[in-house]
């Protein structure tokens, strides 16, 4: 769809892959945009929500990231095995550089508090919550613009994958803020603002994308293992903490189902264009 659509107007790989990255970054906005009129969502939707984003994301990792990954290392190496072994590398730096950024990042998570250093005793709470979610967006972001190095479609459903779970994220961060006290407007003006990091995470990408092509398989593992990361240690722990864990896992397998079925579309579209 994008790659079709960027290959009529002959736009280069970095250019669709930072427009897709835009576009996803605009999911952040649809979610945080009700809080102007919206006074309340359950604890128990909140969860759900964000539950079926991590199904998403899990899904976008394992389709669009994993697979692609493993194939282009396969291309690249000559044993399959050292193709596994080496995405499998990549995806553990990608985690490992994650958690090295939360350690040592500031920042507070919107149910379990502080997670951070001491210094951030001195920052406002809410700019807390805006590094939290610019930790989450930044691999989201990377994740987009790589997905568009590989086979037709990915970069399409990466984009569109990632775009559905900014919704309820956004939601849940404008909802968090203004229950801290702040306007409304401003309440989604800052939650507008997070996403946007996913457009130099997608910058990040698309570069790796468009002027490294044997670097791909390792860039791909990357956005995978922060992807993941994400997933673990900040989004399922976060959902589970309410009392609505049970709702929050039927949550997660339909955000999964969703993305199955979606990448199914997708690639079955591109097939047929063919």
């Amino acid at each position: 769809m994008l790659e079709q659509l960027a290959g009529q107007l002959g736009l280069t790989t970095f250019s669709v892959a930072l427009l897709g990255s835009i576009l996803a970054s605009l999911g952040t906005s649809l979610g945080a945009l009700p809080v102007l009129c919206v006074r309340s969502v359950s604890q128990r939707a909140q969860d759900i929500m964000m539950s079926a984003s991590a199904g998403i994301m899990l899904a976008a990792t394992a389709f669009s990231l994993v697979l692609p990954g493993l194939d282009a290392a396969k291309a690249q190496l000559a044993s399959p095995t050292w193709a596994a072994i080496y995405l499998a590398g990549s995806i553990a730096l990608g985690a490992l550089v994650i958690h090295l950024i939360h350690r040592h990042a500031p920042h507070e998570h919107l149910i379990k508090g502080k997670d951070s250093p001491a210094p951030s005793e001195r920052l406002a709470r809410v700019w807390l919550f805006v590094i939290a979610i610019t930790l989450h967006n930044f691999p989201e972001g990377m994740a987009v613009g790589v997905g568009f190095g590989g086979e037709p479609g990915n970069g399409t459903a990466l984009t569109l994958g990632i775009l559905i779970q900014n919704i309820p994220e956004g939601l849940v961060v404008a909802l968090a803020l203004a229950a801290e006290g702040y306007a409304r407007k401003r309440a989604v003006l800052i939650a507008c603002a997070t996403g946007f990091v996913e457009i130099v995470g997608g910058a990040v990408g698309a570069f790796a994308a468009a002027n490294a092509a044997i670097a791909l398989p390792a860039a791909m593992g990357i956005a995978a293992g922060a992807m993941l990361f994400v997933i673990s240690h900040e989004i399922i722990p976060e959902t589970h903490r309410n009392g609505f864990e049970n709702d929050a896992t039927y949550g997660l397998i339909a955000g999964f189902a969703l993305i199955l079925v979606f990448n199914a579309w997708i690639e079955s579209g591109f097939v047929g264009a063919h």
